[in-house]
């Protein structure tokens, strides 16, 4: 582990209370066949919450790191910090600017989430663009089976789609 991704003390606990908040406002979601449930919430150097949201909150193309920054940037605070219950897409079909560019737009230094995006919708690959933006990104997957919950029904519909090719 390199010293600029080794948590400091009490780090690591607060990386996870933060993602679970975020796995909570996941669920808060409308489901959608056509997009992911995600939760986000952004917070300053200090901890403190600058920012929250959930996807398709207040429009239906919203995601949620879309809504927790433009909520942060109306704070006036630096973001320091972006937890996601999914990897921030890289590839957007709704609107034209990803959450990738948002938040290396916002000055983001660190991203925290607990769940790969698949490639149902669009190609991932948001964690890697992130780091080729110069922010640190920091996957905990112990908690994907969590930020999968909410988003339950496109893994079965993608299973059933599957089984059903086979049968063919």
């Amino acid at each position: 582990m390199s010293p600029r991704t080794r948590p400091r003390h009490g780090e690591r606990a607060f990386d996870l209370q933060q993602l679970e908040r975020a796995i909570a406002l996941a669920h808060r979601c409308e489901s959608s066949p056509v997009a992911f449930s995600v939760g986000a919430i952004v917070v300053d150097s200090q901890g403190q919450t600058l920012g929250t949201g959930f996807s398709r909150e207040e429009d239906p193309r919203d995601h949620a790191e879309e809504v927790a920054l433009a909520r942060a940037a109306s704070s006036g605070g630096l973001p320091a910090t972006l937890y996601s219950s999914l990897e921030p897409c890289g590839r957007r079909l709704s609107r034209g600017t990803t959450c990738v560019d948002r938040i290396l737009a916002a000055g983001v230094q660190r991203v925290v989430y607990a769940l790969r995006e698949p490639p149902f919708f669009v190609p991932g690959g948001g964690r890697f663009q992130l780091v080729q933006g110069g922010v640190v990104a920091v996957e905990v997957p112990e908690l994907a089976p969590f930020a999968r919950e909410p988003n339950l029904h496109l893994w079965l519909a993608r299973g059933l789609a599957a089984n059903r090719a086979l049968e063919r």
